[in-house]
């Protein structure tokens, strides 16, 4: 498992498209083990950092969770590493790499349709390095172009495992600062 030396931090809003949907956001970080990261919630947001395979094994169980409901769920966040950020986060990065949330074989069957972008900030052929890390994306899940994004379409759970992938390769690979955007989709009615 990679460790920077610096947290990766993840700025996310989780959006079920149902009634309950407070009782949906709440009994998806209930049902999560957030111990291995730094966390707070706002008013716009919930950020946490860490490790890097703490901060995508908790982002991945929340999607996981809140995607088990059955409900229509979206999922943004903006992952980064080399932005500033508070003294108080940086204990989390003596923690262990072993992740915390395992899953079923159903869990593996989950469908989710996303978009990603990366941004490399610092790398010396930043347009190489992007393209790299797509092609890797397609190791993992159906890819597409679309004018804004890469459109990411297959398990929930092997999308999450690329997208770690690439996030470390791409730092691996000598960005200064590396930013990726994603967008998930879960149990859209779009999707037959």
């Amino acid at each position: 498992m990679t460790n920077y030396g610096k947290p990766v931090s993840a700025d996310f809003t989780l959006s079920p498209m149902s009634d309950d949907f407070v009782r949906v956001i709440l009994d998806t970080l209930d049902k999560t083990n957030t111990s291995k990261v730094w966390m707070e919630t706002d008013d716009v947001s919930t950020v946490i950092r860490g490790k890097s395979v703490h901060v995508f094994d908790v982002t991945k169980a929340i999607c996981v969770y809140a995607a088990q409901t059955g409900k229509h769920v979206s999922f943004q966040a903006r992952y980064s590493l080399g932005c500033p950020g508070n003294e108080e986060t940086e204990a989390f990065l003596s923690m262990d790499d072993k992740k915390e949330h395992t899953y079923t074989v159903e869990d593996e069957k989950i469908y989710a349709a996303a978009k990603f972008s990366l941004y490399p900030i610092g790398a010396a052929d930043f347009t190489e390095t992007i393209l790299n890390q797509i092609e890797k994306m397609k190791t993992y899940v159906k890819v597409s172009r679309v004018p804004t994004a890469t459109k990411l379409e297959g398990s929930l759970t092997a999308m999450f495992n690329g997208l770690e992938e690439v996030f470390d390769a791409t730092v691996d690979a000598g960005a200064d600062h590396v930013v990726m955007v994603v967008s998930v989709s879960m149990n859209s009615p779009s999707h037959q």
